[in-house]
């Protein structure tokens, strides 16, 4: 039986890391940046494009792919690691499939077909379908297993921007059974990584391994979809271990150097190959064995980078703002919304005779107020609308509380 050690192991009533929290509200913020930017993008098959492109866009979105998506599964990972601890797996699994269950049921019969059929008119000017006669068509699906786990296929139906909360879901109930043997590994592991904090970069090699022999995925922001348990797992794990969050921050500018380096080693293969992410030759294999070590390290910095108190200010135990309390608690449903409001702007905005920057611009600015005031006044205000929304039904509270 494994002791653990009362001074590194987190309490149950553990402060949560606050600077992870906003971290993952950055990141469900600044979808909205990434996915306006798509509409640019000559290389991304995007619902709604715009008739000029630039390859800037495809520069600035590797920046963002090799590290935001597996950021938020780690702080998922880490946040799940709360949840068991206070509720044990089975009202753990309870609460997952109330709180990412429904949001999916309910925004994939209700938001995701706008998308696509916005993707029709914008394909076709003549294409004057009702969105009442396309809906039941989005919805005309058949069961296949061989995509696991997104098993519902059809002509035009898709999970979309909600293949995150299917992940995050299927992992939640993958971990479940498990929970409690996998958190007894933080404490042998946590030694081991007090003598040799090194041992932090071991996750870049099955992270290498996953990208390089099953290829990465466009439709999930780049990663191989079973990449992203390694991060969950890596958060659920290790990542409120004290030894480990030391030997994060030792590791986190010579480590986020190298990974700079490794991701700029990416770009021959990118740019040379026709397909990176699927072909089988040697340099797309090792391109996308490299993209997976270099998003680990740039990983690794961020956490460090950020786990490090500023002078005067202790790195845990503050309360948040009022606006990151407020943020923080619509992180999910900000994120369910974002993308068909993108899409539906993006769409109005395309045909304007107008620079990039100034329909980028536009589409973003619009984007944003629109899903903070839907949130606002429709979203957070109802127990009905909350409980669709993967929110506790309590009723609403000021962000100051």
């Amino acid at each position: 039986m494994v002791r653990v050690s009362a001074r590194t192991q987190a309490p149950a009533t553990a402060p949560r890391r606050g600077e992870l929290d906003t971290l993952r509200i950055f990141v469900v913020l600044g979808l909205v940046f990434f996915h306006s930017a798509l509409v640019f993008s000559p290389d991304d098959d995007f619902y709604v494009k715009n008739a000029e492109t630039t390859d800037v866009v495809t520069v600035l979105a590797g920046l963002g792919v090799v590290w935001a998506m597996p950021v938020l599964f780690l702080v998922a990972g880490l946040g799940s690691r709360y949840s068991v601890r206070r509720r044990g797996p089975a009202r753990f699994t309870r609460e997952r499939l109330l709180r990412l269950g429904v949001p999916l049921v309910f925004a994939t019969l209700v938001l995701c077909p706008l998308p696509q059929w916005l993707r029709l008119r914008a394909a076709d000017p003549g294409h004057h379908e009702s969105y009442l006669r396309f809906w039941p068509r989005f919805l005309t699906v058949r069961l296949d297993a061989a995509d696991f786990p997104f098993v519902l296929e059809g002509e035009h139906f898709e999970t979309g921007h909600l293949w995150f909360v299917v992940l995050l879901l299927v992992f939640s109930l993958l971990l479940a059974p498990v929970a409690k043997p996998l958190a007894a590994w933080t404490e042998p592991v946590g030694q081991v990584v007090a003598r040799h904090p090194a041992v932090l970069l071991l996750p870049a090699l099955p992270l290498a391994a996953i990208n390089a022999f099953l290829g990465m995925e466009e439709g999930f922001a780049g990663w191989n979809r079973w990449a992203y348990l390694v991060f969950f797992l890596f958060g659920y794990v290790l990542a409120d271990d004290a030894r480990v969050r030391a030997g994060l921050r030792r590791l986190a500018v010579p480590v986020g150097v190298f990974g700079i380096v490794l991701f700029a080693g990416t770009a021959p293969g990118f740019l040379a190959l026709d397909d990176p992410f699927t072909e089988r030759g040697p340099l797309a294999l090792v391109t996308r064995a490299v993209f997976g070590a270099a998003g680990w390290c740039w990983v690794v910095a961020i956490l460090g980078l950020l786990d490090r108190p500023r002078e005067g200010r202790p790195h845990e135990g503050r309360p948040p703002s009022r606006t990151m309390a407020y943020l923080g608690v619509a992180a999910l449903p900000l994120y369910v919304l974002h993308q068909p409001v993108v899409v539906a702007f993006a769409y109005g905005v395309v045909g304007w005779p107008a620079p990039i920057v100034v329909k980028y611009a536009v589409i973003v600015a619009g984007s944003l107020a629109v899903i903070l005031a839907v949130y606002e006044f429709l979203v957070r205000r109802t127990r009905v609308t909350r409980f669709l929304f993967g929110m506790r039904t309590d009723p609403p509270v000021t962000p100051s509380s």
